[in-house]
């Protein structure tokens, strides 16, 4: 399958200039859409996953009832921890919950190897059902969760507040922690590999939980790790977005991570962000998800705002800096798009 093409939002990962500027959203297929609860009212998430034809169902929603520039599967970042032998389960309410933690040497001496065609083949499936559905309609882009909120979640059995198991392993024991991040590594890598020979047509990876940490940890405990993933990434030829949140006081470091693509959150803004970046590097975001549930006239003097300090840079891919909240109006999801793509800088 081709793996490039002239679709805006791949020009504009690859950093060339574009007819009008790309968006789309994380989580653009999920809880606030009515079709996707009516769904979930005959099927639990990880089913939803499990089943290529219901996770095509997903994806395909968004694309046919907004004009969103590209697609994301439908799928979970916790998806690989299953085979790895941890177990996952999804509590109302309450998220992810990991029912056998991760937390000693024989823990992660424990966690079997994966073989990601065999043992994840279901999304692979749920890819090219997708690629086959949208006949070229719109990029689809595959996902992993970065090595370290992986790993976040398997040592602290769930979500976390403070993530203080996590850190003591790190501190107390970095040599477990090493042992456990390369396992992970590998299965990512492995895992995101089979992705785009499914036919991903370009990769996000979520590092959604290291803003816990400070610079110096995040360059000794995270970096070499999330840039092992990147840099096998590479050989594939799609782009790779390199995604974190809570990073602001950090980009530099998360840059040297790697990346086709940088995306980052809401908590500084963009073109301070794009700056410490270089303005060489594309970019994705930033617009606070929050702001959704604001008047139209509000959400029009934020989209405008983000648009404004990109000026009209090539590079830059309209998004939010996380996922679409729950309960969040799809006519205002809708009015978003439609204000990326008339804005016309003057």
């Amino acid at each position: 399958m081709e793996n490039q093409n002239n679709t805006r939002f791949l020009k504009a990962c690859r950093g060339e200039p574009v007819d009008i500027k790309p968006v789309w959203f994380m989580r653009q297929a999920g809880r606030y859409m009515k079709a996707y609860r009516d769904l979930k009212e005959k099927h639990t998430f990880l089913e939803m996953c499990h089943t290529p034809e219901l996770a095509t169902e997903v994806t395909l929603q968004p694309i046919k009832a907004l004009e969103v520039d590209a697609a994301i599967i439908f799928a979970d970042i916790l998806l690989p921890l299953e085979p790895m032998g941890t177990g996952l389960e999804f509590t109302k309410g309450d998220g992810p919950v990991i029912p056998r933690p991760v937390r000693s040497r024989k823990d992660i001496e424990n966690l079997k190897p994966v073989n990601s065609e065999e043992q994840l083949g279901f999304v692979g499936d749920a890819i090219r059902m997708v690629r086959s559905e949208m006949n070229g309609k719109v990029p689809l882009i595959g996902f992993a969760g970065a090595p370290f909120t992986l790993c976040s979640y398997m040592i602290e059995g769930g979500k976390s507040r403070d993530f203080t198991i996590t850190k003591v392993m790190m501190y107390e024991t970095p040599d477990l922690w090493k042992q456990l991040m390369d396992k992970v590594c590998t299965v990512l890598i492995d895992y995101l590999k089979m992705q785009v020979k499914a036919g991903a047509q370009a990769l996000q990876i979520f590092d959604s939980w290291v803003g816990c940490l400070g610079p110096s940890d995040y360059e000794e405990f995270i970096l070499p790790y999330s840039k092992r993933v990147i840099q096998a990434l590479q050989e594939t030829g799609v782009p790779v977005i390199n995604f974190s949140t809570g990073t602001s006081t950090m980009l530099p470091l998360v840059k040297q991570a790697g990346g086709d693509v940088m995306s980052f959150d809401w908590r500084i803004n963009l073109d301070d962000a794009w700056n410490q970046v270089g303005f060489d590097q594309p970019i994705q975001g930033n617009l606070d998800p929050s702001i959704l549930f604001a008047p139209i006239p509000v959400i029009r003097k934020r989209v405008e705002d983000v648009l404004k300090r990109a000026r009209n840079r090539p590079g830059h891919i309209f998004n939010l800096g996380h996922g679409i909240l729950q309960h969040t109006p799809v006519d205002h999801v809708k009015a978003v798009i439609d204000m990326v793509h008339e804005y016309r800088y003057e």
